[in-house]
């Protein structure tokens, strides 16, 4: 029996029932919300999957169409509340409302550790539950006249139900401000036809392809065999192919996408589309959208006259077409009348016509709205793309025949230029993907308020600004305090920790010194160790930063209050951790200035660096510069990254970061004394059995 199976062998059936209802609801609910959110939505807006409404056109005002709903949609969050709150409470135990209000936490009930250290397996397998013989606030009549052991069923079972909705109102709550930001990206978009800012950090590469024949005959044909395996390829790395649709929504709102989305485009309205593409779309699933021009439906592109033994090079015919279009997998996107080869050469009159007629043939004859276009062989400018936005389009895709200039969706200028990649760059899309960072809780933005350390703890390599990142975020925050330097690696191993970056600047005066510049508080030693009176007096007020279980804060360094545990304590209820950083890179949002790294050594030079803060959804958030960058573009870098408060760590020689028991550093850094590491949640400790934390 391994630590898994133990822990549940132990516990019952009790924590694998919290665990499938917290899933029954959090999918019930989500089914439920959606389907009350579409209701609020206008009905000019068209429809898809979850997450993936198109935005308004230019004419329209989201902001008054949607604000009179969201009082609607509270309504719905408060009578779904009621049912979880009903449904959480085990028909077994009697809860009375009042106890498990706001007013009592589970840790009134409970015991917990203040410095809440990642439990083991045996933690989890034997949790305290206080002492059994006292009822407290009312929760359980236990009667002290029964015998231990029934006594001790209903301990269990209490303990068993406040778990459950913990749970389950976590589980509700990120549920609810998943939603509600998601509203409150439609109530900010980028103005039209500007990319929002937060798609820029994403990586979106829409592919694009044109006729699939059994024998290529130009460099850009493909063979069914070739499309096949790249529909196989996408599912073996992990894709996930999204529609027109979603991308334009993420590209206007910066609705965050799957966490590697890509788009796949077929050109010109070939019949390999239909006799292959749409068969393996169906087959995987996959959406996918086909540009057609109108001239072309039904006539073979290239008359056979007995010049290959495939036959003429085909178009679908409107038979074909329309099948196609009632699939709710398939987009069908203008491609003009005529297919001209350069839009820039004709007339004002000559592209409106081609681009109008284009849009009332197809929507005609397929009964569905045409919202998007691509320009023929891409050519646009100005003028072209001012007459697409007349004829009433959402968005256009563009294309370039250098492959060096072709650009990711969120590197495009605009929505009526969206940039797209050659099929010959299939391979190299698949590494290059990436959804962007989640949204920003509307509970959370002001002062940051709220923190989510519950979130699952990922690793994600990003280039902003053409400097290379390394990022981890989630987890729960806290600090290791060595007994000497190592590397991080080494300070991670054994203490259930998932990642780490090394974290304040330490003395040099002995080699294996651990003396902090500064005051240090770790919950690893349980011990607060004030820092020299030669050393406090450089750094005042630098950040010091402060952990606890629930929170994290950043304020200026006092010399006259901060080198005191009391003084440390004071400035926060529960802090476990505490140590003082280099400088603010971002402060409430903000990159921060160069006149705000005051006589900080090298502050100005490009460098390695080291960083850690919390983005703006209330995660940690740690990570390094892959590539040497100065503080105050970096400082810029992370704000568009979506940090809310960022502050940088040791660097230099000493610039460390691990995963996994990994380092994410390509040389060996200095040994360091102290680290910010990330534990896992609640939830993933309890499935890994994850190891206390210690102190190496």
């Amino acid at each position: 029996m391994d630590c898994k199976d133990q822990v549940v062998g132990e516990m019952g059936k009790g924590q694998l029932t919290t665990k499938l209802v917290t899933k029954s609801y959090n999918q019930a609910l989500n089914r439920s919300l959606h389907q009350a959110f579409k209701k609020l939505i206008p009905k000019s807006i068209p429809q898809s999957s979850p997450g993936s409404i198109v935005p308004l056109r230019q004419d329209q005002s989201t902001q008054q169409l949607l604000k009179p709903r969201l009082s609607k949609l509270i309504s719905y969050v408060s009578l779904a509340s009621l049912l979880v709150n009903a449904l959480a409470t085990p028909s077994r135990a009697i809860i009375s409302s009042a106890s498990l209000g706001a007013n009592v936490s589970g840790s009134e009930v409970l015991n917990s550790s203040k410095a809440q250290s990642s439990p083991s397996c045996e933690n989890q397998a034997n949790p305290s539950v206080g002492d059994s013989g006292e009822n407290p606030r009312g929760l359980v009549n236990i009667n002290n006249n029964e015998n231990p052991r029934t006594k001790s069923k209903k301990t269990t079972l209490l303990k068993q139900a406040i778990n459950l909705k913990r749970q389950v109102n976590q589980q509700w709550q990120y549920l609810v401000m998943g939603w509600a930001s998601e509203a409150g990206a439609y109530l900010q978009p980028a103005p039209w036809p500007q990319i929002h800012q937060q798609a820029r950090q994403a990586k979106v590469p829409v592919m694009m392809y044109h006729d699939v024949l059994p024998e290529k005959e130009v460099p850009w044909d493909n063979t069914p065999q070739e499309i096949a395996e790249h529909f196989r390829l996408i599912k073996a790395q992990g894709l996930t192919p999204i529609s027109l649709q979603q991308l334009v929504t993420h590209l206007h709102t910066g609705l965050p996408l799957p966490e590697k989305p890509i788009v796949l485009t077929f050109d010109d309205g070939y019949g390999g589309h239909y006799e292959y593409v749409y068969k393996l779309m169906q087959e995987y699933n996959y959406p996918a959208a086909f540009s057609v021009y109108t001239d072309g439906v039904g006539k073979d592109a290239i008359p056979n006259k007995d010049r290959r033994p495939g036959g003429p090079r085909t178009h679908v015919s409107w038979e074909q077409l329309q099948e196609m279009a009632a699939n709710p997998l398939v987009e069908i996107v203008s491609h003009s009348v005529t297919h001209p080869l350069d839009m820039r050469e004709q007339t004002d009159a000559q592209i409106t016509k081609e681009l109008v007629e284009a849009k009332q043939i197809l929507e005609s004859k397929l009964g569905v709205s045409i919202d998007y276009f691509t320009y023929p062989v891409g050519k646009n400018d100005d003028r072209v793309r001012r007459l697409v936005k007349e004829a009433g389009y959402v968005a256009a895709f563009a294309m370039h025949e250098d492959p060096a200039e072709e650009q990711l969706a969120g590197e495009s200028e605009n929505l009526l230029a969206i940039g797209r990649w050659g099929q010959s760059r299939f391979l190299e899309a698949l590494e290059n993907t990436w959804g962007g960072e989640a949204l920003v809780n509307i509970a959370g933005q002001s002062g940051m308020e709220e923190f989510d350390f519950t979130a699952p703890i990922k690793m994600q390599k990003v280039a902003i600004d053409k400097t290379n990142l390394v990022l981890i975020s989630g987890g729960r925050p806290v600090t290791i305090h060595a007994r000497s330097r190592y590397q991080v690696p080494e300070i991670l191993a054994n203490t259930g920790a998932v990642a780490g970056v090394d974290g304040g600047f330490f003395s040099l005066e002995f080699l294996d010194s651990n003396q902090m510049i500064g005051p240090v508080l770790s919950q690893s030693t349980q011990k607060f160790v004030p820092g020299k009176e030669a050393d406090v007096l450089r750094i005042k007020n630098r950040p010091l930063v402060l952990i606890s279980p629930e929170a994290v804060k950043f304020i200026p360094f006092d010399v006259n209050k901060h080198n005191e545990q009391a003084g440390v304590e004071a400035e926060m209820d529960g802090v476990t951790d505490a140590f003082v950083a280099a400088a603010w890179l971002v402060r409430d949002g903000a990159a921060q200035s160069a006149q705000t790294f005051g006589n900080l050594f090298d502050f100005d030079a490009e460098r390695h660096r080291a960083f850690w803060g919390i983005n703006k959804n209330g995660q940690p958030v740690i990570g390094v510069s892959v590539d040497p960058v100065d503080s105050v573009n970096l400082g810029k870098i992370l704000a568009k990254a979506g940090y809310h408060d960022a502050v940088m760590l040791d660097s230099g020689a000493s610039t460390s970061l691990a995963y996994k028991g990994d380092s994410l550093v390509g040389y060996v850094p200095r040994p360091v004394p102290h680290v910010v590491a990330l534990m896992p949640s609640e939830t993933e400790v309890a499935a890994n059995c994850s190891p206390s934390l210690g102190s190496k």
